[in-house]
């Protein structure tokens, strides 16, 4: 059975019809906002990649592609599980310039995810990438980004509460955000696993940026795993809301200013990942024939919960779960689609 929590006395906010109007109108307007902030713009994205180019994401670097075999190419394709390392090319091939970037929608399926109120095996993201100067690489232009994008959440908050009054006794969220590194956080719990220290500070401060994931802390691990391949380590983050139905911490957005080529060869070998070297993506990256870039991943799905008040992920997006889980949901009034 999937890890399920179900908040007592919970009721949606929204009837079934309206949450799917909801739905629309949440992915509308933040995509339109989002464009009109960072200066993106739309392109069309792959939903499987070929294995061999080195463009697929490797998260953690232990999850499990979906891979199938092309009859007429001969050859393997996968199934993204992010587009982080595409985007970069794709700012290359369609010759965008300093300033502007890109965003699609971005659908995966995460065969391995663990299964609970806020993670599915499919995944859907608005990914975007955005070419800067070499003088941008740094935690202020970072920082900034971030409190754009959480500006960019408020709006569209805002103009939900006003077309669907139903939603007017969830609390608004402010453009304040904290920051924080990994490292800062583990100073202040350090009995804490890194979950438990996300739970408390976020629940003590409210949105939070989360900085410098990946990398190991002064305990000899890391916060989080994240690829060596697309963010720089130093210069990356998690944004984090605080979940009121479920009394937890909640990342909408990972980012970060991708690696140079000089930080593409350190975390390959701190990683243990030097094969990589030899793929086509990343011997163009270590020759510098790619742009410099900052980029992530928005959850579609996980902002439509959190604008809606929602406790499980099923509620605004369709996805397969085990009948335990479907069960228990129905029995608590969590109707999932």
């Amino acid at each position: 059975m999937s890890k399920i929590y179900l908040p007592e006395g919970y009721k949606p906010a929204l009837n079934l019809y309206d949450t799917q109007r909801a739905i629309g109108t949440v992915k509308r307007l933040f995509a339109d906002t989002l464009c009109a902030t960072l200066n993106l713009h739309r392109v069309s994205a792959p939903l499987f990649l070929e294995a061999s180019t080195g463009l697929n994401d490797d998260l953690n670097g232990v999850e499990r592609k979906v891979t199938f075999d092309i009859r007429d190419t001969s050859t393997e394709a996968q199934v993204v599980q992010s587009l982080a390392k595409w985007k970069r090319k794709a700012l290359k091939d369609y010759g965008f310039r300093v300033g502007k970037g890109l965003y699609c929608d971005m659908n995966a399926i995460r065969r391995d995810e663990e299964l609970d109120n806020l993670h599915s095996v499919y995944v859907d993201q608005w990914d975007w990438e955005k070419v800067i100067r070499l003088e941008d690489r740094n935690l202020d232009y970072l920082k900034q980004v971030a409190r754009a994008i959480v500006s960019v959440v408020c709006a569209t908050e805002m103009n939900l509460h006003a077309m669907f009054p139903q939603l007017q006794d969830l609390p608004l969220h402010t453009p304040n955000l904290t920051f924080i590194t990994t490292q800062e956080l583990e100073d202040l719990y350090p009995g804490l696993t890194s979950k438990e220290r996300e739970n408390a500070f976020v629940k003590e401060h409210g949105t939070t940026f989360l900085m410098k994931i990946g990398g190991k802390l002064r305990s000899g691990q890391p916060h989080d795993g994240r690829a060596p391949d697309y963010d720089d380590w130093e210069l990356n983050g998690d944004l984090l809301f605080w979940n009121d139905p479920l009394q937890c911490s909640y990342e909408l957005s990972s980012m970060g200013i991708r690696v140079s080529p000089e930080s593409l060869d350190r975390q390959l070998t701190l990683a243990g990942c030097d094969d990589r070297r030899a793929l086509p993506y990343h011997k163009a990256l270590l020759a510098g024939q790619l742009p410099y870039t900052i980029g992530g991943g928005i959850g579609q799905s996980r902002l439509c919960m959190l604008l809606l008040g929602s406790a499980h992920i099923g509620e605004v997006q369709a996805s397969v779960w085990d009948q335990a889980t479907l069960e228990a949901c129905a029995k608590a009034g969590i109707p999932l689609l």
